[in-house]
């Protein structure tokens, strides 16, 4: 479980706390390797911490959508299949994922949604498991349309499904488990679960370690390689900025391609698209990943948006992001009224994804108080009026994703300042100072 701790102390005064902040803030954002990156994305003077929902507009993506769209499809339309590379569109794309994910070429086939990637991974994982396998573990704390897929496809294949915490998988899991189903980083939390030593314990059973990447991939290093990971799937919206319903993408383990049977078997993955034949027989390696005809303008979107990550090195990324969540807790430390918020996102380092989550209690006589509108959803909305976009999660949690590619220091310590205001604001009008 993650862990909880309260903001130890109220703030100074209010000038100064903020000047010393904002001015270490300052220094902070002029040193460092990723200074120059937020040029590449379109943003403006808001505070942007929702890039864990959806990242912010890489400034190549314009121009590229529309030259698609004015010479790929307006004059050479169904040429474009060929001459514009649409039809390599899917694998092409996968090669750019794979590198920030840890995976050698021929691995990663970008397509579709994460639903669906989730379905492919979990049916196609129970498809390769050992006979007598009577069940299958989902991540307790997974994000819920996971759970949803599992459990269906787990219906379809006769088999159980056990959430389990993913600290608990190591002691739960048997012979008889087909797969586990696991986030890297828990989307409501941020809490990072520990690939490797996980994926270890499920293949001393003999079971497929299927993970999602949504919260990770562009976050933080991902080495689905070197820990053997079986199958897994991650969205593209989120730090990899790829644009809104972006396609996702499937990851499958060299050595297991061969046995790999897609449940979605289309054809687009067959060994002869165009051959129109009554029977199915996949093509060789990831691509029997593919399914139907790919979605280019989104897919081309994604492409383009993947160019912010030349010359980046993800250990610089994980650097980065974890000086900012560490200033962002220090700051809100310093800024919120004491007992207010408190943190459910882990402290250390090796436990924290790329987010920071803080429970927020009721002050004073709020609505919320009273039995109304959650007090978290009341506190997110007014810091959204005021320029600071977080999001919230039912039923208290206010979540901040730093995205380290675009977001400062100095945007750390806004949003620290103005969570002050807006609590001590909201414990004023409800007749607590506190």
């Amino acid at each position: 479980m993650s862990e909880s701790r309260e903001t130890p102390k109220s703030p100074g005064p209010a000038a100064a706390g903020a000047r010393k902040a904002a001015i270490r803030a300052a220094e902070l954002d002029a040193a460092g390797p990723l200074t120059t990156t937020r040029e590449r994305f379109v943003l403006d003077d808001t505070v942007y911490l929702d890039g864990n929902s959806l990242g912010a507009l890489p400034r190549s993506v314009p121009d590229r959508i529309a030259e698609v769209i004015r010479h790929e499809w307006g004059e050479l339309r169904i040429r474009s299949w060929t001459e514009a590379g649409w039809w390599t569109a899917p694998e092409r794309i996968g090669e750019k994922i794979a590198p920030l994910v840890g995976a050698a070429p021929g691995q990663v086939v970008v397509g579709d949604s994460t639903s669906i990637n989730v379905f492919k991974a979990v049916t196609g994982g129970i498809r390769m498991a050992g006979k007598g396998c009577t069940e299958i573990l989902v991540d307790a704390t997974t994000f819920p349309t996971d759970g949803y897929i599992a459990r269906s496809a787990a219906r379809m294949a006769g088999l159980a499904v056990r959430p389990v915490e993913p600290a608990r998988i190591a002691d739960e899991v048997t012979e008889r488990t087909a797969l586990a189903l696991v986030n890297h980083v828990d989307y409501r939390t941020g809490e990072l679960n520990d690939m490797a030593s996980i994926t270890a314990a499920l293949h001393s059973a003999g079971t497929l370690a299927v993970w999602d990447l949504c919260h990770s991939a562009g976050a933080l290093p991902v080495a689905l390689d070197a820990c053997g990971v079986d199958l897994a799937v991650g969205c593209t919206y989120k730090y990899l900025n790829g644009g809104p319903g972006s396609p996702a993408y499937l990851y499958v383990r060299k050595s297991l391609q061969e046995r790999f049977e897609s449940p979605l078997p289309g054809w687009n993955s067959h060994v002869d698209p165009f051959g129109m034949e009554p029977g199915y027989t996949p093509a060789d390696g990831v691509l029997r990943g593919r399914v139907g005809t790919p979605d280019i303008l989104s897919m081309l979107a994604l492409e383009a948006a993947l160019e912010v990550w030349e010359g980046v090195a993800i250990e610089d990324v994980r650097a980065k992001s974890l000086a900012l969540t560490d200033f962002f807790l220090e700051c809100v430390s310093e800024y919120a009224p004491p007992g207010r918020v408190r943190s459910v996102t882990p402290y250390e380092h090796r436990r924290r994804g790329s987010q920071v989550s803080l429970a927020c209690s009721p002050g004073g006589s709020s609505v919320a108080a009273q039995g109304g509108a959650p007090v978290a959803g009341e506190v997110m909305a007014e810091l959204i009026r005021r320029g600071v976009v977080g999001d919230f999660r039912p039923p208290d949690v206010l979540r901040f994703g730093f995205t380290p590619l675009y977001t400062t220091f100095a945007d750390a310590e806004r949003a620290a300042w103005v969570l002050g205001e807006v609590l001590r604001d909201q414990a004023a009008a409800g007749g607590d100072a506190g």
